[in-house]
């Protein structure tokens, strides 16, 4: 039979990613496989290895294939019906919870929140808060709630479009967003991850600025006098969100630059 060290010493895949898909077929942690590398497999087990090791190789992401992935230290589902949560989105997060209110019960959307990540971490690290989410996909929302359960994250979901999912609702201290940024030809696309993503969560018109432009002229009825909006956006669009906000008659636009110092969070102040 084989055992675990012949199966991956047979394997073209990194040692780590072999180990992470060992974890998931043996419902085992990392040390144990280091203990049993040389115990014999079931056949089964085998086989299941290798259909989804030649799923990786063809390119698929290992959040796919695993089914889940870690943002802001907790553990999402993930479905190819929603974006795979990034470590530079956890940057839209954080500046959120340092600029809500402190008082009591502030209001917050998620617009478009894909696997529900940024207001699920919102909604636990500030438990007080009312916290909303939207996205146009029933799918999406339908993982976002699934993760929201798991998790024990008191959320309010509603489907539609940006704002027209939020009729009714009362107006927010903070309104965030990770929307679709890229432009529609962006080589980008078809590379890497983000060919198995979904294209209309990555993607915008007019070069990739439609969406954060409507995100950013209809913020005004949906905010406190005294909120402000916080976006995530590509490397190079800094500049231009800064602009739509200031023309949107929008306070202190401010960007915010990742660990490689790249600026990729926006926002401002009513």
């Amino acid at each position: 039979m084989q055992t675990i060290k012949a199966v991956m010493a047979q394997s073209a895949l990194p040692r780590l990613e072999q180990q992470m898909l060992w974890e998931h077929v043996l419902g085992v942690s990392r040390a144990w496989l280091i203990a049993h590398d040389t115990d014999p497999l079931p056949p089964a087990a085998v086989a299941k290895y290798f259909a989804l090791a030649q799923r990786r190789l063809n390119g698929e992401p290992m959040a796919y294939i695993l089914g889940q992935r870690e943002f802001m230290g907790h553990m999402f589902k993930v479905t190819p019906a929603v974006l795979i949560p990034r470590p530079e989105t956890e940057f839209l997060v954080e500046q959120a919870l340092a600029l809500l209110p402190s008082t009591s019960a502030p209001r917050i959307v998620d617009l478009g929140t894909g696997s529900g990540a940024v207001a699920i971490a919102i909604a636990l690290a500030r438990p007080d808060a009312v916290v909303v989410a939207t996205d146009y996909s029933h799918d999406a929302l339908a993982v976002a709630r699934e993760n929201a359960h798991n998790l024990c994250a008191d959320i309010e979901f509603f489907q539609g479009s940006w704002y027209d999912a939020l009729k009714g609702q009362a107006p927010f201290d903070m309104i965030v967003s990770n929307p679709p940024y890229i432009a529609e030809k962006d080589p980008h696309l078809y590379q890497g991850d983000v060919r198995f993503e979904p294209i209309t969560a990555l993607t915008a018109s007019q070069n990739g600025l439609a969406d954060l432009r409507q995100i950013i002229q209809g913020a005004k009825a949906y905010l406190t006098p005294t909120g402000s909006i916080w976006l995530e956006h590509g490397w190079d669009q800094a500049a231009i969100v800064r602009n739509m906000l200031a023309e949107a008659d929008f306070n202190q636009p401010t960007s915010i630059s990742d660990l490689a110092g790249i600026p990729r969070i926006t926002g401002a102040y009513s």
